[in-house]
């Protein structure tokens, strides 16, 4: 298939319409002229032309229970199993209350098959709220009940869904894609009396300070906890391109979120596109690329954040730069992903190793720019031996150790 030579870089909320638009859960089309449409690593995955999209490369998967390709199957793929069967989709948004759930049976009365539908985006949740993993858990949980109770067929679907999803995107359209003969979003379905007492979750602390203390003790307990914060840190992974550490990081990052642990992701690709565009790849700008990189995850830890970053980080001098301003922040880890050479250039998904061997690309790292094997990692990684999860968990488990330390 021959390419547009017009790029487009989506957005993370574009990612999640491409993805969903794929697997016929929606009708989306970017506006513009005919593009190859890129994630931020510059993976060409689909064809937005005159005739509609096409897809190139399949989309890249991170860690957690949404990533399961078991539940995050396509509109078409689901509407096909669920057949002529009569079927219900049940929209899990938001963690449901016991009278949504006790409410349920009725809900889908007269439903053979039951879709509980998760939307999924990208892009981490709003402070407090619940993200997608937890939303998975809480539907799993939920499905577990239904077949408890009868024998109908009881489905959890991740829908890939953007934070910021368009007024044209409507889930009553988009459960008919996926097979069901009605919708039902359960937040929706939420009692008045339920609904306050959801809202007020927020002030319940501070309203019982207020009720304890008197107002200038509780002005200073409030002040107090504003400012309470847990020691920050940087995970700082470094490899070639292709190794996996992008995935991996953006994984962990996911996670840690979802865990509460307010987590900035700092991809290599996405620094060039913003923190450091224009800058070319030689030496010097390379040290600057990843010293920007250092600087700013320092201040996320400064701040009791944790910073991934992502970056190839070829170069010692570099890292130790790096590893010396997060340290004076907060807590550092150095994690070298060890994928051999040959591994990164079979499953290189955007044919930039070819092109170096052509000498189309100069210094480029690993073929004609030397990596500099890092030999003070605090962790080695090789994702050809293990998995992206075990992966995530091996670094977690050594970051918790840190921080609790």
């Amino acid at each position: 298939m021959s390419l547009p030579d017009t790029t487009r870089v989506l957005t993370a909320d574009e990612l999640d319409l491409l993805e969903l638009a794929l697997a016929g859960g929606a009708d989306w089309l970017p506006a513009g002229p005919p593009a190859t449409l890129t994630d931020a690593e510059n993976t060409p995955l689909a064809v937005s032309d005159g005739d509609g999209l096409r897809p190139v490369k399949p989309f890249a998967r991170a860690a957690g229970p949404h990533w399961d390709p078991a539940l995050r199957r396509g509109a078409d793929d689901v509407r096909a199993a669920v057949g002529d069967t009569p079927a219900v989709a049940v929209v899990v948004a938001e963690p449901p209350t016991r009278s949504e759930v006790a409410a349920l049976p009725g809900l889908t009365d007269g439903a053979q098959h039951v879709l509980l539908l998760v939307p999924a985006a990208r892009r981490a949740p709003a402070a407090g709220a619940v993200g997608a993993p937890g939303l998975v858990r809480v539907a799993t949980g939920l499905a577990e009940g239904l077949r408890a109770e009868d024998a109908r067929r009881v489905d959890v679907v991740v829908v890939p869904w953007p934070a910021d999803a368009p007024e044209s995107l409507r889930w009553p359209d988009v459960g008919a894609r996926y097979g069901a003969g009605s919708t039902v979003v359960l937040a929706t379905r939420r009692a008045d009396d339920d609904a306050a007492r959801v809202a007020g979750l927020g002030s319940l602390w501070s309203d019982e300070v207020a009720a304890l203390y008197p107002d200038a003790s509780a002005r200073e307990l409030a002040r107090a906890a504003r400012t309470a914060r847990r020691t920050g840190a940087v995970v700082f992974f470094t490899g070639l391109s292709g190794s996996g550490k992008s995935t991996v990081a953006r994984a962990l990052a996911a996670e840690l979120d979802d865990e509460g642990l307010h987590t900035t992701l700092l991809d290599g690709d996405e620094v060039r596109h913003h923190l450091s565009k224009g800058l070319g790849f030689d030496k010097e700008s390379r040290e600057l690329n990843v010293e920007r990189i250092g600087y700013v995850a320092s201040l996320v830890a400064s701040h009791g954040g944790v910073a991934v970053a992502a970056p190839i980080a070829p170069f010692a001098s570099g890292r130790a730069r790096v590893r010396e301003h997060a340290e004076a922040a907060g807590t550092f880890l150095l994690v070298h992903v060890s994928t051999p050479l040959e591994v990164c250039e079979a499953r290189d998904r955007k044919g930039l190793y070819a092109k170096a061997r052509r000498g189309e690309i100069p210094e480029f790292t690993g073929i004609s720019s030397p990596y500099e094997t890092p030999t003070d990692a605090d962790l080695t990684i090789d994702t050809s031996q293990v998995s992206v999860a075990d992966a995530v968990a091996q670094v977690r488990q050594a970051l918790v150790a840190r921080l609790d330390s």
